[in-house]
């Protein structure tokens, strides 16, 4: 007797994936990017360039940007949402300004709450379309799956700051 597995099976799985790549990120980089100092966190590595505290900003942003996309995405035939304005958002709130601890607890929080929001979305709702800001359209499957890799690749640029690996390639 053979199984057959559908889509939302396959949809299904693929949340998952995403999801626990999403939370071994975290669990690798957490305590790690929690051990630096107020000099490593606050240091700016040019004059257009984020310091470190400034980065992990955005990626808070990110987090609450792509969070009110994952949910309102699946109540739409189309998703239209505003493009994030990453350098104005990263000022106005002042960053640079925020205890590190709390932003480390808030980042991590949060990306283990968009863990378990991933894999609460309904799978037939991941080729909803998503129009951002002026950007060509993509599918709500497409943005779950591409903020993992954009928080991935701005810890990769940390951890080249400050020689470290903080995104295991071989575990997560």
């Amino acid at each position: 007797m053979s199984v057959e597995r559908s889509a939302d099976d396959d949809n299904r799985a693929f949340l998952n994936t995403v999801a626990d790549r999403l939370l071994r990120t975290v669990e690798a980089a957490e305590p790690v990017l929690r051990g630096f100092t107020e000099d490593v966190v606050s240091t700016r590595p040019g004059p257009d360039r984020w310091t470190i505290r400034e980065v992990v900003g955005h990626l808070i942003d990110s987090a609450s940007n792509n969070h009110q996309r994952f949910v309102r995405a699946q109540s739409r035939g189309e998703f239209v949402f505003p493009k994030y304005e990453q350098n104005d958002w990263v000022s106005r709130q002042r960053y640079d300004t925020a205890a590190w601890s709390d932003m480390m607890t808030l980042w991590a929080a949060y990306n283990r709450h968009l863990a378990h929001v991933i894999r609460q979305v309904a799978p037939a709702s991941l080729a909803t379309r998503c129009v951002i800001g002026p950007y060509e359209p993509v599918t709500l499957g497409y943005l779950i799956e591409d903020y993992v890799t954009h928080l991935r690749h701005h810890l990769q640029k940390i951890g080249e700051r400050v020689r470290m690996d903080l995104v295991d390639t071989q575990r997560t």
